[in-house]
């Protein structure tokens, strides 16, 4: 039987995809409603928590609290980053007083505890794409490569750029193929996670799962 991981703040699933992968089964929580999910899905409100059957399920937990906070776009205007929650401390004494193996994912510039960053060129991807990942399992990072090739503005690729994951992205049939996502639309996809990245984080966790 394979050890169930609960998938917190899923979206349209491309986390849960590499746990899923790394031989879990994902079970996804969302406050939104994820059409295209591909696992079982929840939804409800994270941060009023799930019912102890949930818990006494799980073997593992990821989760991905809102990141505008955190983001760069936080900052284009002042007072922008107040308007949105910051859920990370919270999220992560909760999944603290769990015991359970987790992880937390958000971008750079939030305030994780120790993270790893992974980005899609340390997976062989044409793909500069930062995320950070919090645990309280050791990880380790493969090699950062350098970021040679110029990056392409966002929902402005050309031929000889890196693809910016952002926006109006187009050709999206590129965007799916570097981000190894090929169930989600526009929208999911520009907020999802490489299902590369969080493989390579459940096969680690595996090892203690």
């Amino acid at each position: 039987m394979k050890p169930v991981l609960l998938d917190l703040f899923c979206g349209a699933g491309g986390a849960g995809m590499g746990y899923h992968r790394a031989g879990f089964e994902v079970v996804g929580v969302d406050i939104a409603h994820q059409r295209n999910y591909p696992f079982e899905f929840w939804q409800m409100d994270v941060m009023e928590w799930l019912p102890r059957a949930a818990w006494d399920r799980a073997a593992a937990i990821h989760a991905s609290p809102p990141c505008q906070r955190h983001s760069r776009m936080g900052g284009c205007r002042p007072g922008l980053r107040e308007e949105y929650p910051d859920l990370i401390g919270a999220m992560r004494e909760f999944l603290i007083n769990t015991g359970l193996p987790y992880v937390i994912e958000n971008v750079t510039g939030a305030p994780l505890k120790d993270p790893i960053k992974l980005c899609g060129t340390m997976f062989g991807y044409e793909l500069y794409r930062h995320r950070l990942f919090e645990s309280n399992v050791d990880l380790t990072v493969p090699p950062h490569p350098r970021h040679v090739k110029p990056v392409s503005a966002a929902g402005h690729w050309e031929p000889g750029t890196v693809m910016s994951v952002a926006g109006n992205i187009a050709p999206i049939s590129l965007a799916r193929e570097v981000m190894d996502i090929d169930w989600c639309n526009r929208a999911e996809l520009v907020q999802a996670i490489p299902p590369y990245y969080t493989e390579f984080i459940g096969k680690q966790l595996r090892r203690v799962c």
